[in-house]
C-alpha cells in the first residue's frame, strides 16, 4: 500500500499548510509547472518524488525531470504529464500512446482546473489536481491524496484553499 499526495502547478512556491495535508503520504507525485529546482527540492526532502517538468519550467527542472513519467506503483499503471488533456479531448502529444496502451490511472496537470474522471472507452482513471500554487486565474488553491493498494485506486481526498482569504480558515478537505 502506498499513499500518495498529488499536485500540480506549484509555480514556486509551496504552501506549508499543503504540506501538512501531505504528512500521511509516502510519497509526492507532482504533474508539472513546478517552478523551479528549489520547489523540487523542497517537495523531494519532504517525501520521495515523482515529477514531470510543465511548460513554465526551465532548464533547472527540465533537467532532473521528463516530460512524460510512465511508471508502476504497486499493480497500477501510472502515466503522468503536464499537458494531456482529458477523456475525450486527450493532447495530440498522449493521443497514440494512451488509445495503444492506455495506463490505469493518467495523470495530468496545467489547466489549473482539479478533475476525476473515469474514462469507461478505455478504462483509466485520470487525475488532474488543479493548481498548488497561487498563480493563475484559479481563486482556489487545489491538491489531493489517495491510496493505492495493490490495483486498487482508494480513498481520494482533495484539499483546497481559498487565494484570497490568507488564513487556514478557507481550507477545507472533502
Amino acid at each position: 500500500m502506498r499513499r500518495i499526495g498529488l499536485l500540480s502547478d506549484t509555480h514556486g512556491e509551496i504552501p506549508d499548510r499543503l504540506l501538512s495535508f501531505f504528512d500521511p503520504v509516502d510519497e509526492i507525485w507532482h504533474a508539472g509547472d513546478i517552478g523551479n529546482a528549489e520547489t523540487a527540492g523542497r517537495l523531494h526532502t519532504y517525501r520521495p518524488l515523482h515529477a514531470v517538468y510543465g511548460n513554465i519550467d526551465g532548464q533547472d527542472v527540465r533537467i532532473d525531470y521528463p516530460r512524460h513519467l510512465r511508471f508502476m506503483c504497486e499493480q497500477v499503471d501510472v502515466w503522468m504529464t503536464h499537458i494531456g488533456g482529458y477523456p475525450g479531448n486527450y493532447d495530440r502529444s498522449v493521443k497514440p500512446g494512451i488509445y495503444t496502451n492506455p495506463p490505469k490511472l493518467f495523470i495530468s496537470g496545467h489547466s489549473h482546473i482539479l478533475k476525476v474522471i473515469y474514462d469507461k472507452k478505455l478504462g483509466l482513471l485520470h487525475l488532474n489536481p488543479g493548481a498548488a500554487g497561487s498563480k493563475g486565474f484559479h481563486k482556489i488553491q487545489t491538491a489531493m491524496r489517495f491510496v493505492i493498494d495493490g490495483d486498487n485506486i482508494r480513498d481520494l481526498e482533495v484539499w483546497e484553499f481559498k487565494r484570497d482569504t490568507g488564513n487556514s480558515a478557507g481550507e477545507t478537505t472533502r
